[in-house]
């Protein structure tokens, strides 16, 4: 008996736009392919402006409203969302400073190092494994979690950053100063065991 080749999906626009807004609108070629949408046809929607090509592979829906953070959700896609914001920007997103990163930090994870990557323009990179208390969310994007981001950049060397964030995070009881002293010495602990 022969088998049946597999049906093809059919384009389902309810489907596109129910993976599309939880992301703010935005899409990757391989999810419009899974909702049955073949690169042509993206092709032509963008021709007939239903969406825009907002970086090779990220489309967005032309008429989805604007929100916030969305300009990050274009990194997070690029990063085939394992990227989690991190470091001043996650500082920017949780409030706990008032720096304004002048461009956008990401953590992904480490086996990424091996990868040669061509990072968009503005992206800063950094490497590291992340559970899930570490990881919060803000809209629709992933930020490392409030004690997290401090570490972090308590790690990069950044002291008055880090010691207003650290500060903001106490006065607000997100995170006890104990909480900080014992994460700030277990990654100190770890980076000089070579982990």
């Amino acid at each position: 008996m022969a088998r049946r080749a597999p049906k093809e999906r059919r384009p389902d626009w309810n489907r596109l736009y129910d993976v599309a807004a939880p992301q703010a609108g935005y899409l990757t070629l391989t999810q419009a392919a899974d909702a049955g949408y073949s690169s042509p046809l993206v092709e032509h929607y963008v021709k007939t402006r239903r969406l825009q090509r907002v970086a090779r592979g990220i489309f967005r829906l032309t008429h989805f409203p604007p929100g916030d953070n969305e300009d990050l959700v274009v990194f997070w896609l690029w990063s085939a969302r394992k990227g989690v914001f991190s470091h001043a920007t996650a500082l920017a997103l949780h409030e706990l400073s008032d720096a304004l990163p002048a461009r956008v930090h990401l953590t992904v994870p480490t086996s990424w190092r091996r990868r040669r990557l061509r990072l968009p323009r503005g992206l800063v990179l950094h490497y590291g494994d992340l559970n899930e208390a570490e990881i919060a969310w803000k809209g629709p994007v992933p930020l490392t979690a409030p004690l997290r981001t401090v570490v972090d950049t308590t790690a990069e060397g950044d002291t008055a950053l880090a010691e207003q964030a650290a500060a903001q995070g106490i006065k607000r009881h997100i995170f006890s100063r104990r909480d900080l002293r014992r994460e700030v010495a277990r990654r100190a602990a770890d980076a000089e065991a070579g982990r």
